[in-house]
């Protein structure tokens, strides 16, 4: 099994959902997130002051599933968050040992 956790544009939250569902993923994790990396933020004035907003607010979409759906998960996820403009977001894929539905006690792919 694997995860992935994708940081992407807010805006972009819909189209990547759409996407993992399409190809069979039923289920994510969602997160509000602050951040930055080459964007570095930006300058803005509030009450006459200047000051930087250096965490921009992104999404952290987290999802685990099975080694053969990773390419199609990260490939969708890529075309759905792409705007091709810096700050577009990253995507992390690392391996899981094991994961367990607490519910039901199943556990590996079928707790996924």
């Amino acid at each position: 099994m694997k995860k992935i956790e994708a940081i992407i544009k807010p805006f972009k939250l819909d189209e990547v959902k759409e996407a993992l569902h399409e190809i069979g993923i039923k289920g994510i994790t969602v997160t509000e997130a602050k951040g930055f990396g080459r964007q570095k933020g930006h300058t803005e004035l509030y009450r006459g002051a200047e000051y930087v907003v250096d965490f921009l607010p992104k999404v952290k979409v987290e999802v685990v599933l099975d080694d053969n759906l990773l390419e199609r998960a990260v490939e969708a996820i890529q075309q759905a968050a792409h705007t091709g403009r810096i700050g577009d977001g990253k995507i992390f894929v690392s391996s899981i040992d094991e994961a367990i539905r607490i519910r039901t006690g199943e556990s590996g792919s079928d707790a996924v």
